[in-house]
């Protein structure tokens, strides 16, 4: 069948959810969580800016684009085993849609580790956009969705109220059981927006 992935990203992980449609319904296809930091790194990795927080500033700016660069080669072996799972089984994915933050100012590495609410803004944009660039790079149609806008947006996007959603969102979790938070809600919801996203004009699925 067609279907999409949705991804809600964390320091050092995501909840992915694959979500299908067949015959006018929707179908949960998968749901697992994804691991964006290595064995042995989670020290570095999870999150970089902190790590390099209290190193001269060439070692701090070397460690925290050591981090970027180790959430992109994670991020990108994930959505491979991803796309693979998913061409296994027969599918033909249509979309990937990554739930995003608000877009953070062009701050130099110096100037993000200087005040301390600013590396926890980067570090969260750093895993989103490590998924968003993986899903480009393997070859998919990127669906960025505002997380703070997922539920208007997913009104919009799917013709249908936001308790509708809800309880459609809800009946997808019961068929494959816990765990089934809000992170999987999420991830399923922007699944779904993906799935019926058109393509902007002129170009291909």
């Amino acid at each position: 069948m067609k279907v999409a992935f949705g991804l809600k990203a964390h320091s050092g992980w995501a909840a992915l959810v694959v979500c299908g449609e067949s015959g006018g319904r929707w179908e949960l296809v998968d749901r697992r969580r994804i691991e964006l930091v290595g064995e042995g790194e989670a020290d570095w990795a999870k999150q970089p800016y902190h790590a390099a927080e209290t190193l001269p500033a060439a070692d701090a700016r070397r460690m925290v684009e050591r981090g970027i660069a180790a959430a992109g080669r994670r991020g990108l072996r994930e959505m491979r085993a991803a796309v693979e799972r998913a061409a296994a089984d027969g599918h033909a994915i249509t979309g990937c849609a990554v739930l995003m933050g608000s877009p953070m100012p062009a701050w130099s590495v110096d100037q993000i580790l200087a005040v301390h609410f600013r590396m926890h803004k980067a570090e969260g944009v750093l895993f989103r956009e490590a998924l968003a660039s993986a899903a480009t790079e393997c070859g998919l149609r990127l669906v960025p969705v505002p997380e703070k806008e997922l539920g208007a947006h997913a009104a919009r996007a799917l013709g249908s109220p936001a308790g509708a959603l809800d309880r459609q969102i809800a009946a997808l979790g019961r068929t494959a059981g816990p765990p089934w938070g809000k992170d999987q809600k999420d991830a399923a919801l922007a699944a779904l927006i993906a799935l019926r996203a058109r393509p902007p004009a002129g170009k291909k699925r």
